[in-house]
């Protein structure tokens, strides 16, 4: 056993090495072909030190970084190769590549970056961080009630933009002597005034259901996947009715740590096809594009797991369900929507027709609704969260100039890094 294990992880070894070089031989032909920014074209940039697999944590601001770009030019600070080629085929804002520290160094150098944006808690977050005369901000890459928010990284930042009053209530709790009427600046949800675009199949009477889980976790704590404990039956039922078209939006991380979730992830999708095939008028959805907008606008009602889903469903003030995990050592944060969402339950999925239409057609529910909107996002009305995006960059930097002008007569200051291996 132990000679079959060693010789399987000796192959994903040897396959993960070919992938890589591959990655990179496409990287430098692409690379080679584009011509270098010019010096002083940016002040903004999003700081990017993961890889491919965890793009959608900036995927989601793509809309309103090209948006911002209109006024404030946006480049990406891509340090791993695997996102940056698959950044050069899909951005809408330019990325550079700055794999060694030499590299940011040279790219800090050529361009007066005022403002750095973060989406996740990287470690390597650290080797940008240490450059002053400069706002560092968390961004994040979703608001929702998981422990995650509630870090005391938060405290690394210069600045973080979060949604509304519910982010600093729950921030409150937990980050002791934090100054956040200065340090967390409310703008709601850019990503909201995006939720449109084209959708994959011809709208018909079908009442249309988004189901997005979230993968199983890597521990019990954060064990908030839905997919093999509610997942195969509730679509099954929905599947049946012929009166509900499907979107089955699966985390890309499904599936990583437990087989059995992989294999009910993969039993979606393929009762999707068959259930397609059988009735190509149904036109189900099996989603795993890059662009996550279109969905959460054109589902009547979405099933979601405890994760930013919920409250990116939250934002277009549309009803949802949140499925409760099955594991009892999820730890659940019920003093924010979760306290008043609409749960399901494993036990209740073979009802999720039932449970849909009668959710429909509850008005105390819908006043709820409307309660948490407000509480999370603030005025949700179309544009509005994008000006106040905006209005926060507009601020940060007025802010960055009076405090250049305030140092204007401090001299140069040295701030490249030591050499070490982790420059390289």
């Amino acid at each position: 056993m132990g000679i079959l294990r060693d010789a399987r992880l000796g192959l994903k070894v040897g396959l993960d090495l070919l992938k890589s070089r591959r990655t990179r031989g496409e990287l430098v032909h692409k690379l080679a072909g584009r011509p270098p920014f010019a010096p002083g074209t940016f002040e903004i940039a999003v700081y990017f030190a993961d890889g491919d697999v965890n793009l959608y944590q900036l995927r989601q601001w793509y809309e309103p970084l090209a948006e911002l770009a209109k006024t404030w030019p946006v480049v990406i600070l891509s340090r791993s190769p695997s996102a940056m080629n698959t950044l050069l085929d899909e951005s809408p804002v330019p990325a550079a590549y700055v794999r060694k520290v030499i590299d940011l160094e040279n790219m800090i150098e050529e361009q007066p970056l005022k403002i750095v944006f973060y989406v996740n808690q990287n470690a390597r977050n650290f080797q940008m961080m240490r450059y002053g005369r400069r706002w560092h901000v968390f961004i994040n890459h979703g608001e929702s009630d998981k422990m995650y928010m509630t870090t005391n990284q938060f405290k690394a930042y210069d600045y973080s933009l979060v949604a509304g009053e519910a982010a600093v209530a729950r921030l409150n709790r937990v980050l002791w002597d934090y100054d956040f009427d200065k340090r967390a600046i409310r703008i709601g949800r850019p990503q909201a005034d995006h939720y449109s675009g084209p959708v994959p199949y011809t709208p018909d009477e079908r009442r249309v259901v988004l189901y997005a889980p979230t993968w199983e976790g890597d521990r019990p704590s954060a064990a908030y996947g839905s997919i093999a404990t509610h997942g195969v039956t509730l679509v099954s039922q929905l599947l049946a009715t012929g009166q509900h078209r499907v979107i089955y939006r699966p985390h890309p991380r499904s599936g990583v740590v437990d087989p059995s979730y992989a294999a009910a992830n993969q039993q979606i999708i393929r009762m999707i096809a068959q259930a397609n095939a059988a009735d190509p008028r149904a036109q189900h959805v099996f989603d795993d594009g890059p662009q996550l907008g279109w969905q959460l606008a054109a589902a009547d009602m979405a099933i979601v797991d405890i994760s930013a889903m919920v409250y990116d469903r939250l934002a277009s003030g549309k009803p949802l369900f949140v499925t409760r995990p099955a594991n009892a050592l999820a730890e659940i944060d019920s003093s924010g929507y979760l306290f008043e969402a609409e749960w399901l339950d494993a036990d209740e999925s073979a009802d999720i027709v039932a449970r849909i239409d009668a959710l429909e057609h509850d008005p105390e529910a819908e006043a709820r609704l409307a309660f948490w909107v407000e509480r999370y996002f603030g005025d949700t009305t179309p544009g509005a969260t994008t000006r106040r995006f905006h209005e926060a960059v507009d601020g940060l930097m007025s802010q960055w100039q009076r405090n250049a002008d305030l140092h204007a007569d401090d001299g140069p200051v040295e701030e490249h890094a030591p050499v070490t291996d982790e420059s390289l």
